[in-house]
Order: C-alpha cells, then sequence, then structure tokens
C-alpha cells in the first residue's frame, strides 16, 4: 500500500491522509460521546475496558485545582506566620462570585479541611465553621516552614467536590523523604497494623486497618464525624486528593475501607480513630501496581 500511495503524489496521499484521520477521528468523537469515554484500544474491547476503569478512576483523584465542577475556593490569603495561630477563612463561590453555603451535613460538619505540608509533614484534619458573611473560618497553626496543600472537601445535593490551594510559610526548609512502605505505626501508644492484598490502579480493594494498645484489638472505637474512622489517600508527586469512608462494621478493633486508588505509584495514607474523646492519626505507604 505504501507503493500505491507514493505512486499517487504528495498532493493526493495528504488528502487520502488527512480524510482518513479525520474519519476514524470523527468515528471515535462519535463513540466517546455515546459512552462518556474515550474510543477503545483493543478490538477485542478488554484493552478499552482497562482504559475505561483506569479513565474512571482517576476522576476519584481530586483537589488539584482551586476550581472543579462549578466551584472555586477563595482564601484571603495563603501566607502564614510560623508557629503561630491565626485565622484561616476562606470562601466557596459559584460561576456568579456568590458565596456557596448549601453545603451538605455530613456527621454533624459541612466542610472538611486537610491541612499538609506537600512532603507530607503536619497533617491536619479540621472542620471550618460558617461565618454570617457566608466565608469559613477556622484557627490554623502551620508549624514548620514550607509549602502546604489546604483541601476542601465537601458535598452538595449528594455530590463531592474536593478544591485545593497551596498555602506558605516562610524560612528555611528542607523537604522529608517519603517514608517507606511499613505494615504498622505505633500512634498516642497504640499500634496499629495495616493489611491488603497487592493493590492495583484502579482496581478495588480492602485496606484493614487493626488498632490495639498493650497488645490487646480496642473494645470499640467512638463515632468521628459520624463514622468509625476516617482515610484520606493522598498520591506523591501532585497529591491527588482521595477520602474515604469505612464499612460499618468490622471485628474487634478492625476498621476497613473499601476503595480504589487510581494511578500507579506511591500513596501517603494518614488513618484517623477516636479512643477517649482524642482523635490518633497514624500515617502509612502504600505502592500501588500497575
Amino acid at each position: 500500500m505504501a507503493g500505491r500511495l507514493r505512486d499517487l503524489g504528495a498532493p493526493a496521499h495528504l488528502a487520502m491522509f488527512a480524510a482518513a484521520l479525520a474519519l476514524v477521528g470523527g468515528v471515535a468523537a462519535l463513540a466517546g460521546a455515546a459512552t462518556g469515554h474515550g474510543a477503545p484500544r483493543g478490538s477485542d474491547g478488554a484493552a478499552g475496558m482497562t482504559m475505561h476503569a483506569s479513565a474512571a478512576a482517576q476522576s476519584r483523584a481530586s483537589g488539584l485545582a482551586t476550581e472543579a465542577a462549578g466551584y472555586t475556593l477563595v482564601p484571603e490569603r495563603s501566607t502564614f506566620p510560623l508557629a503561630k495561630q491565626s485565622s484561616f477563612r476562606f470562601r466557596i463561590v459559584d460561576p456568579r462570585g456568590d458565596v456557596v453555603r448549601n453545603l451538605d451535613l455530613d456527621g454533624g460538619v459541612r466542610l472538611h479541611l486537610i491541612v499538609v505540608r506537600r512532603d507530607f509533614v503536619g497533617y491536619q484534619h479540621l472542620h471550618p465553621a460558617l461565618q454570617p458573611d457566608g466565608s469559613w473560618s477556622v484557627p490554623l497553626t502551620l508549624s514548620a516552614p514550607g509549602a502546604y496543600r489546604a483541601f476542601t472537601d465537601f458535598d452538595i445535593g449528594g455530590k463531592k467536590t474536593v478544591l485545593g490551594h497551596d498555602l506558605f510559610v516562610p524560612g528555611n526548609f528542607t523537604p522529608a523523604a517519603l517514608p517507606a512502605p511499613r505494615a504498622t505505626a505505633a500512634t498516642d501508644g497504640f499500634r496499629v497494623a495495616l493489611a491488603h492484598v497487592d493493590v492495583h490502579a484502579g482496581k478495588e480493594v480492602d485496606l484493614r486497618f487493626s488498632v490495639t494498645r498493650d497488645g490487646r484489638p480496642v473494645p470499640s472505637f467512638q463515632q468521628y464525624v459520624g463514622h468509625r474512622g476516617h482515610l484520606v489517600a493522598l498520591r506523591d508527586g501532585d497529591l491527588a486528593y482521595l477520602h474515604v469512608h469505612p464499612l460499618p462494621t468490622g471485628a474487634p478493633g478492625e476498621i476497613v475501607f473499601h476503595t480504589e486508588l487510581p494511578t500507579a505509584g506511591r500513596y501517603r495514607l494518614f488513618f484517623q480513630f477516636k479512643i477517649g474523646g482524642v482523635v490518633h492519626t497514624a500515617p502509612f505507604t502504600v505502592d500501588v501496581q500497575r
């Protein structure tokens, strides 16, 4: 065929090539519009299904932008003093610039604020209060210099939106290395073990956290914002965000999260549980395979 195309001459060759591209592109575009995905990669459909699953999983990674789903995160400021409590005030606005107040209630709160330095140091899970002017405010202390990421996590009409914005603390900054994956972590006198099968990108998996004290499973967990525990996963490299609620029941001392992580690479997990009126945080690193 290559010889026959050359015989037609360059103009005809280019015209035929452009027409072929237009035809293929049009068919792919129509298929994508009909299914909500791009055209499948394989003629047998298997590769296409893999691509569709990966695209769906990737859509769950959020917090990479200050604007999403028609909402914008507008902080009053992005630079904060070192190790000094100050107010972090921000607004969520719609496309017309009007403040958004009608956030869904989730376990007694309407908005989660996650703040962590970009090397995963200094993780905080906060719940700002709605102010009369429609802004949100919460006391915030950033105890070390560096660049932080703030995530606002909320639902409107049952649909989750996560917006992100960088915050800065002036001063000399040496980034911390990402800890290697380990099966256990210690926090506030508790030992937390993480068990799971191999984690693959875009594949559902159960992450099982077992909490013990003095070698024995803790007897129960207190409700923390309406749930037995919370899990936030952040992707190494860009801090793509995923917030997961646990299964409602579990074995004594165990909290299970059924989820999927969207792409291959390393993730930092922040597992939180509440006992004795105190919220405890156990961080883990997990490798996600292709």
